[in-house]
């Protein structure tokens, strides 16, 4: 399937550019997708219409599953999953394309990233695997060639293929699942797929991360499942005394075999991770600013910005959440504010009727914004679901710079010409 992949100079309606990895499952491609101007990566697993196959049975399974999450983990540290294609000539993942390799270039000991850095990035990665739980998802695979890193040195958690899924009606993949080096105990015993085996496999991440080696290492593979199973792991302070004691008791915590001593959570992982740090307060801020920032960075309404613009905005705007049928704006308010959302549904009402419905990346009160005396709002925006919105009042966007308030009013001048546009159509009809 492969070779028939790479005859081609399309597949579907992407143009590939060239290929960017190839393992025994899937070949990965990276390609142009012309209708949203973006670089995607393509993955385009084997074998997988050879249903006869026993393995290829398998790999299908595995396709199925990943193919299952297409737009469901949306999280600034997960690769998005855009599109899927289930055919009997070319199936096919379309992803989030992320250039920075994995995390496995920095697990050899001439390669380390710095003690502060590994930990916000195993930090991250807690936070997004949590995210992943809260919504049934339980990874399975977790190891530093699953974590790669973006061009702003962030990290992105990919290959959901062996993950188990709570949510789906797809029949889910059993058996010996996972990366020997970094299983628990619990999945070489094959137990009921557990919160606690991807915590198990993070703290493998980590120690491998501080020290450039893994913690069992065997000349054969019956040997490793043994050592894991029966054997204390090799104490990190062998291979890198100078480690903080802190870190140090997160990583036996991590991967101790018992249970009830091993993290029960993410949250009380990350938690003993930001208390392992000097000055966290100010790294956690950090972080949120870069997570703001990869949210906006994703949303059609700030498509142009520059990077420096869009941190500007979060530094300057306000976050605003609220929960299911919760007011926004209130009609026959004053205002002077403008919201975009970032996540979530609104509705719009006028005296008790609904005229409208408002969904991720859309725009609204910009007029209310431009009017130095303030308008009143002559409708009322209430949440559908949970939703969060970036909301900017007139004196923030004074303290913003020349460039990103000419890029805000751009925008606004767009915006006006579309309605206008639509309201000249509806009144010729």
């Amino acid at each position: 399937m492969t070779d028939t992949a790479a005859a081609f100079e399309r597949i579907g309606k992407y143009i590939i550019i060239r290929e960017v990895g190839r393992g025994a499952s899937a070949t990965v491609y990276l390609a142009d997708d012309p209708f949203n101007q973006r670089k995607v990566a393509i993955k385009v697993p084997e074998k997988i219409e050879q249903d006869q196959d026993p393995e290829a049975a398998r790999l299908r399974k595995l396709f199925l599953n990943e193919a299952s999450l297409a737009g469901k983990l949306v999280h600034p540290n997960i690769v998005k999953v855009f599109d899927a294609s289930i055919d009997e000539e070319l199936s096919y993942l379309v992803m989030e394309y992320v250039p920075g390799g994995s995390l496995k270039q920095h697990c050899s000991d001439d390669n380390l990233l710095p003690i502060r850095k590994v930990a916000m990035l195993v930090f991250k990665c807690c936070r997004a695997l949590d995210y992943a739980y809260q919504n049934g998802v339980i990874h399975r695979d977790i190891k530093p060639a699953n974590i790669l890193l973006s061009a702003q040195e962030d990290i992105k958690i990919s290959d959901f293929g062996t993950a188990h899924i709570s949510t789906t009606q797809t029949t889910q993949v059993q058996g010996f699942l996972g990366s020997p080096a970094y299983m628990s105990p619990e999945q070489i015993n094959e137990d009921n797929p557990s919160v606690q085996s991807d915590i198990y496999s993070m703290g493998v991440v980590l120690y491998e991360l501080l020290t450039g080696k893994l913690p069992f290492t065997a000349q054969n593979f019956p040997s490793m499942l043994n050592k894991i199973l029966n054997e204390p792991a090799v104490p990190i302070t062998d291979h890198r005394p100078e480690l903080p004691d802190r870190l140090v008791n997160i990583v036996q915590k991590a991967m101790n075999k018992d249970l009830s001593v091993r993290y029960p959570n993410w949250y009380e992982f990350s938690h003993d991770l930001a208390d392992s740090l000097k000055d966290w307060e100010q790294v956690v801020n950090e972080l949120s600013l870069a997570e703001k920032v990869n949210l906006l960075r994703d949303l059609n309404f700030f498509k142009f910005f520059k990077e420096e613009q869009l941190r500007e905005v979060v530094r300057n705007a306000d976050w605003v959440t609220r929960t299911r049928n919760e007011n926004v704006v209130q009609e026959g308010d004053i205002g002077q504010a403008f919201y975009v959302i970032v996540k979530g549904k609104l509705k719009v009402t006028k005296n008790g009727r609904m005229l409208n419905a408002l969904k991720t990346g859309d725009c609204f009160g910009e007029m209310s914004l431009l009017n130095p005396t303030g308008q009143e709002r002559t409708t009322a925006i209430t949440s559908l679901d949970d939703v969060q919105i970036l909301r900017l009042h007139a004196p923030q966007m004074d303290l913003m710079s020349e460039s990103t308030q000419l890029q805000f009013n751009k925008i606004f001048l767009r915006n006006l010409v579309s309605r206008l546009s639509q309201t000249s159509n509806a009144t010729d009809l």
